[in-house]
């Protein structure tokens, strides 16, 4: 049977021993494809974090792919040489297996694995892959790291405050025992993200390899390292002789809900002492602290801003152990998201959102010249490995793989290809970067992706996306979430915009959306959308959809009351809808009193300005509602009372619930269910036969 004539099941059989290349000639490669969809999306390996041998020559890093049976996603380690030789898989299901480091002769990897039905450490010699467990606590580790003589591990559990791992295994045993589910409170906040809160906090434990006892660094504080939701092992570090443990913790107690003071702490390595903090002057946010290798400079980011998540981070250098501070490099108006020192210390790398791109730069520590080293794309993770730099790299039609590049920035190759075979198997929208003149006539950039199959003598129907935050962007990256490619799949060309208020222009940009949220970025995405329609006869002006999650659903809802003819349908994830109501229900109660300069007692103005609940006079657009119940950054009052004034109305709309998501959809089947009717829908209205 040749391939020829039964193209998909030789395909089939083919992608999955990773062959998808032996297929001859460009007719059946053609064949075989198809327009990207939010299966490929959903399908795609995802990369994590990479740890490098001690001798350069390996590097290992986790590797998630889709089980859409269990609808959810597993990683396994994954391990190369720096090179791209020798790639295989080093450890398999069952568990869930994370956060991989070395031991110091490079003959073990430590790591967190699931495989045992809790998440515990395990090590495994690459050599001949048994995993073996190494500790079996009553509560699950989190955040693995080694110290640098590779004689201890430091992790995180969740604990009671002042209570033993055992003491707070006894007592999580006791409250599963009571025939109640009363919950009690008496400060804020009540729940987080997506979780109800409880006395236990994340806390660092450190466990020397000899003894095999874990250690409570942060016995004495009522707070969490690393932070919740989204913080981890990169918030803590040893200290170069690893008798400490730097770390960074919101040690506010009941202010813990408005007030943004994140520190970094000193604590003994064996808790014999307390938690020293190491920034009390500064009361915004500390993090991310990294050692320089000869142990003399202690770098980290911080904020200077208090209760404002989107200042600008900027780089400190801290003499060690001694105390005295400097601003790297103060006058670059970039905010790193990532920092690590080179091998001789001189130059700290960084990584930061770069009008679209989110580039990687090199800073050289004495006299603070900024170069850019990666500009286009997306950089993420980046280790130093030897003489040369590892990291990840993606753009809007390439998922990340790992790549390496040599310190002076003028050689590049590649080392992984891991959706190789599926990227082969699919077609995607071609895509440019477009600016405009916005707001005040001030400089905005955005994207157009291209259908696939793009045919310059058709026309197709347009798809805005509008990136949340609003402190983010939406470039050229490969998002697993808010890709353009399933709807350039689709039959849509799709534009992207970063309105002021996003990321990546520099802080004054960023921080022109405060007490403005319905203000710059409606004129930008006006004039953006005019601006794309106005050189491009292929896209239908007048066939236009709209789509954005949290802000981006905030501005979904000021759209229908303050530019609603413009549009054929709308779709609103999590979107804000009333921002009164907003303040007194989300958790976080640091950012709406930023944004909005107060509460809404102290300044209802500031409420009021830009409220899209008192504009559904103006509403007609057909929308598409969807949120997940989990949400409690953007609850679920808040979708339920957008579709309320749809349905009062009497406008066409549908609700889409997700009982078990939170602010994101995640599940891969949710997701591909998600994309699925958020595209539906737009058909529904444009006339789109595509699919």
């Amino acid at each position: 049977m040749s391939c020829r004539r039964s193209a998909e099941l030789c395909l089939l059989l083919l992608t999955g021993v990773g062959l998808f290349f032996v297929l001859s000639g460009h007719a059946a490669a053609s064949e075989a494809t198809h327009p990207f969809t939010a299966e490929d999306l959903v399908m795609m390996k995802r990369i994590g974090g990479t740890a490098s041998s001690p001798d350069d020559q390996w590097i290992v890093f986790p590797l998630s792919t889709a089980d859409l049976d269990a609808n959810r996603r597993l990683s396994s380690l994954w391990i190369v040489r720096p090179d791209g030789s020798d790639l295989r898989q080093l450890t398999t299901p069952p568990g869930d297996d994370s956060d991989p480091c070395w031991s110091a002769d490079g003959r073990t990897i430590y790591y967190l694995s699931t495989r045992s039905g809790t998440s515990q450490v395990w090590k495994i010699e690459p050599e001949n892959g048994k995993p073996v467990q190494v500790t079996q606590t009553p509560l699950d580790i989190s955040n693995l790291k080694i110290s640098p003589d590779k004689k201890s591990l430091a992790f995180t559990m969740e604990v009671f405050p002042g209570a033993s791992v055992e003491e707070t295994a006894s007592r999580l045993n006791e409250i599963n025992r009571q025939n109640t589910s009363s919950m009690v409170y008496t400060e804020l906040p009540v729940r987080h993200w997506d979780a109800w809160s409880t006395e236990l906090r994340s806390h660092i434990f450190v466990m020397p390899l000899d003894t095999g006892e874990p250690v409570d660094v942060m016995k004495a504080m009522d707070a969490d390292s690393p932070s919740k939701p989204f913080g981890g092992p990169e918030e803590f570090t040893f200290t170069p002789d690893g008798s400490g443990v730097v770390f960074c913790a919101n040690d506010r107690g009941r202010e813990e809900a408005w007030l943004l003071n994140f520190n970094l702490y000193l604590a003994p390595a064996d808790g014999s002492g307390l938690p020293v903090n190491l920034t009390p002057g500064n009361l915004a946010r500390d993090t991310m602290p990294v050692f320089s290798p000869d142990g003399t400079r202690l770098a980290y980011l911080a904020m200077t801003r208090p209760g404002y998540e989107a200042d600008r981070y900027e780089i400190r250098l801290r003499s060690w152990p001694d105390g005295g501070e400097t601003v790297l490099a103060k006058e670059w108006d970039r905010s790193p998201t990532s920092i690590l020192w080179s091998q001789d210390g001189k130059t700290l790398y960084a990584t930061a959102p770069n009008l679209g791109q989110h580039s990687l730069f090199a800073i050289d520590a004495a006299t603070e010249e900024v170069r850019t080293l990666v500009e286009e794309g997306s950089v993420s993770p980046v280790e130093v490995v030897g003489d040369r730099i590892i990291y990840g790299h993606a753009n809007i039609t390439a998922p990340p793989d790992l790549y390496a590049l040599d310190p002076a920035g003028n050689r590049t190759w590649r080392i992984t290809g891991i959706n190789q075979d599926r990227i082969s198997a699919v077609r995607m929208g071609e895509y440019e970067q477009f600016s405009f003149s916005g707001w005040n006539n001030e400089t905005v950039y955005g994207y157009i992706v291209k259908p696939v199959d793009f045919d310059e003598s058709k026309r197709y129907p347009v798809a805005l996306l509008i990136h949340g935050g609003p402190q983010d962007w939406l470039g050229n990256r490969f998002h697993y979430r808010y890709n353009p490619q399933p709807y350039a799949g689709r039959g849509y060309a799709v534009i992207m915009i970063d309105y002021h208020g996003s990321i990546g222009y520099g802080q004054s940009f960023t921080d022109s959306i405060r007490n403005d949220w319905g203000g710059k970025p409606l004129t930008d995405l006006q004039k953006g959308l005019d601006a794309a329609l106005a050189t491009r006869p292929w896209m239908d002006e007048g066939n236009v959809s709209a789509f954005g999650a949290s802000y981006g659903g905030y501005m979904v809802n000021w759209i229908a009351g303050n530019w609603p003819e413009r549009f054929r349908c709308l779709v609103c994830h999590a979107g804000l809808f009333d921002l009164h109501s907003f303040y007194y229900s989300t958790e976080e109660l640091w950012f709406p009193e930023w944004e909005f300069n107060g509460t809404p007692q102290s300044n209802p103005d500031g409420y009021n300005l830009h409220n899209p609940a008192d504009h559904i006079d103006n509403w007609t657009t057909p929308m598409l509602v969807i949120q997940g119940r989990l949400d409690y950054r953007v609850p679920e009052t808040q979708s339920l009372a957008a579709f309320t004034a749809l349905q009062r109305k009497g406008i066409p709309s549908q609700f889409l619930c997700y009982p078990d998501e939170n602010h994101w959809v995640l599940k891969p089947q949710n997701n591909i269910f998600w994309h699925s009717t958020i595209l539906d829908w737009m058909d529904r209205w444009t006339g789109n036969t595509a699919a």
